[in-house]
């Protein structure tokens, strides 16, 4: 039952709400059900389609990921010298 004042439209789940209520009670499993059945499914699928990484594929990622961490690394120390001086004269210190 809705509290006095308000309707089944002012809820945030009010689609979900009247959808439940204009069906019977086993459509209304079936309507939260099926999309988490379906979920769990495809989750499955996924985790037994996928693989863990063999030796040099693994090298390759950690090499890249490394040169990544480098990179943002001499971006970042670059970044704050150049911004050492100039801030340094608008401060004037």
């Amino acid at each position: 039952r809705l509290p006095r004042g308000s309707s089944p439209s002012s809820s945030p789940h009010s689609f979900f709400i009247l959808a439940l209520l204009n069906r019977g009670s086993m459509e209304a499993i079936n309507y939260v059900a099926t999309p988490i059945k379906n979920f769990g499914k495809e989750s499955i699928r996924l985790v037994k389609r996928c693989t863990k990484p063999d030796r040099r594929e693994f090298n390759k990622i950690a090499i890249r990921t490394g040169g990544g961490f480098v990179v943002m690394g001499f971006i970042g120390f670059f970044v704050k010298l150049i911004f050492i001086p100039i801030n340094n004269i608008i401060v004037g210190g």
